[in-house]
């Protein structure tokens, strides 16, 4: 396809909806149906866009999806998503009638909590999580006592059981032997409840890696979040299965001003780079506001052209600034690409999280709210959220 381009104020997201369902069939191979897909979509969809993005999976079979706060989940009924929500994280139980109103679900993490939300006396979905090893959230996997008796608290509808691997995107034999060990673990846990004549309802514990890493394992669903958006976490991550999973995010901006200045010029705040020679110098105007991690000044390149250009100098709140001097005819309003492709040339967003020393995850869900997304389907745009856009 070739490559659209756009104007703005400043500079934008590209979300591409075509890799979108590519990574949904790929996905679906390592499961009996899409259907067992729960898409996780907390954090605007890893800065993807919830609403857009869960709209889209919708029309591909997707029914179920997950969050992490009763805020995320109301805005998808609100825009009409009717599949069902999980809220993976807290909610006080004085919200219990919009749990109702939204017909969401709630994760209960122990016994206490499922007291809370119950003296509400309102019928409640829930889906109970068991802490099989991480040691974070969840009734303890031993504590079948306490986990029995969230079935008997007489306003909640336990709908499923839940836990979650902390190491499966690793290669370690210590860590794949502890992970086989929480699936073990979490495997009594609902053999038990079984066998006390408890409908567990949908049972849950791969992520994106636990599925990936593990697909022998077969449950009601798998939760895929970072797979689903078609980039690792990190580089070093171990993946069993590599599936054709492709990037759906990119971000760009365009050259805002040029300014040639004489070798021994300091540059931005601190005056941290020093130019060595007579240099060409490119504003872009996207900063740390926008999500773009300031550890990157200085540590990264991007793409103008087709070429790798270095950052220069501090990132700034705004803006930042590239050596373009290696550049012929370069002009106001080239393309810079920090992620994605341009002119056959590609950076992913692990190589960002890798020199900023996180991980995807971060930088994805740290994407700014003022950089408009605009969504691509079959090489044409089908929304976009602002109007400071013009073909």
């Amino acid at each position: 396809m070739e490559k659209l381009k756009y104007q703005t104020d400043r500079s934008w997201v590209e979300i591409n909806l075509d890799a979108l369902e590519n990574n949904v069939q790929e996905i679906s191979k390592l499961l009996r149906s899409r259907k067992q897909i729960m898409a996780v979509v907390k954090a605007d969809a890893y800065g993807h866009g919830a609403i857009k993005i869960s709209q889209e999976l919708e029309k591909l079979g997707i029914d179920c999806f997950a969050v992490a706060t009763i805020d995320e989940a109301m805005i998808l009924r609100q825009n009409h998503i009717h599949g069902d929500i999980l809220i993976l994280g807290f909610t006080a139980p004085h919200l219990a009638p919009l749990l109702l109103k939204y017909h969401l679900i709630q994760t209960v993490i122990d016994y206490d909590y499922g007291q809370q939300l119950n003296a509400m006396q309102l019928p409640l979905q829930i889906h109970i999580k068991i802490d099989s090893g991480m040691h974070r959230l969840g009734a303890d996997y031993h504590d079948l006592t306490h986990i029995r008796r969230l079935f008997e608290l007489p306003y909640l509808h336990v709908e499923g059981v839940f836990s979650h691997l902390c190491v499966a995107d690793s290669s370690k034999m210590e860590d794949i032997h502890f992970t086989k060990q929480q699936f073990l673990n979490f495997n009594q846990t609902i053999h038990q409840l079984q066998e006390f004549g408890y409908d567990v309802g949908k049972v849950h514990i791969q992520s994106s890696y636990g599925l990936l890493n593990y697909p022998d394992y077969h449950y009601d669903y798998a939760r895929m979040g970072i797979a689903l958006y078609g980039v690792q976490s990190s580089t070093d991550d171990y993946m069993k299965n590599h599936l054709n999973l492709q990037p759906v995010l990119s971000i760009q901006s365009h050259i805002a001003c040029l300014h040639h200045y004489p070798a021994g010029s300091s540059l931005g705040y601190g005056r941290t780079y020093t130019l060595e020679k007579d240099s060409l110098i490119a504003v872009v105007p996207l900063g740390y506001a926008d999500g773009l991690p300031r550890q990157l000044s200085q540590n990264q390149d991007v793409l103008v052209r087709g070429k790798k250009i270095p950052i220069v100098g501090r990132i700034c709140m705004d803006q930042l600034m590239i050596d373009v001097t290696s550049l012929k005819d370069v002009q106001l309003n080239d393309i810079v690409t920090f992620i994605g492709h341009n002119h056959q040339q590609t950076i992913g967003i692990e190589e960002l999280a890798k020199n900023a020393h996180t991980i995807s995850n971060e930088i994805l869900s740290r994407i700014g709210q003022r950089l408009p997304k605009v969504y691509i389907k079959k090489g044409n745009i089908i929304n976009e959220n602002t109007q400071t856009f013009l073909l």
